[in-house]
């Protein structure tokens, strides 16, 4: 079950927080301040990302942070504020692995709601085979699919972005995939 961004204190006045149900009729628990009732939305964390291709080659990045240090992924982090989802998602490629890129079209949004994010990965032409990784990234390479490490590979929604990649790939066409992550 996702768990709560506790929220101890309100951002306005100071006082304590508590979850309860707020007195507008909404049906769902809110953090809600014990003093002035000021109402402290928490939303989900937009993960955003990309699949760099080279052909029939995609770039994955050793991890060099926890979690999941040592396991591969697709370039991708959290979303800061003022920048769009490709925005984001291409701040987050260039940090990770150092690519010279060319965005392209939105390939994964996945919901995943035990952890509070959404995942959107887009995908990538890469302009240039030479990384510069950065340092949350031990190693970037490129990767043809039956060389892909499936078992060291850092989160699932990577693995399903991937497969989606390749599917679309293989069929010559890409399409958005929308689907929920249990």
């Amino acid at each position: 079950m996702y768990q709560r961004q506790a929220i101890r204190h309100c951002r306005d006045c100071g006082s304590p927080v508590a979850y309860g149900l707020p007195p507008d009729g909404d049906v769902r628990e809110r953090a809600i301040c014990t003093a002035c009732q000021t109402i402290h939305y928490e939303n989900p964390l937009n993960v955003v990302g990309t699949v760099p291709h080279w052909g029939d080659q995609v770039l994955l990045c050793k991890r060099n942070i926890e979690p999941r240090k040592g396991k591969w992924t697709l370039p991708a982090g959290f979303m800061e504020l003022g920048e769009s989802t490709s925005e984001g998602a291409a701040r987050e490629t260039t940090e990770e692995s150092g690519a010279q890129f060319i965005m392209e079209d939105l390939l994964t949004v996945m919901s995943v709601p035990r952890v509070g994010q959404v995942h959107l990965y887009y995908c990538a032409r890469l302009t240039s085979d030479v990384f510069d990784p950065g340092h949350e990234t031990m190693e970037a390479r490129l990767f043809k699919e039956e060389e892909i490490p499936w078992d060291e590979l850092a989160f699932r929604t990577v693995k399903e972005t991937l497969e989606h990649y390749f599917a679309d790939r293989r069929a010559g066409r890409f399409s958005t995939h929308a689907f929920d992550i249990a």
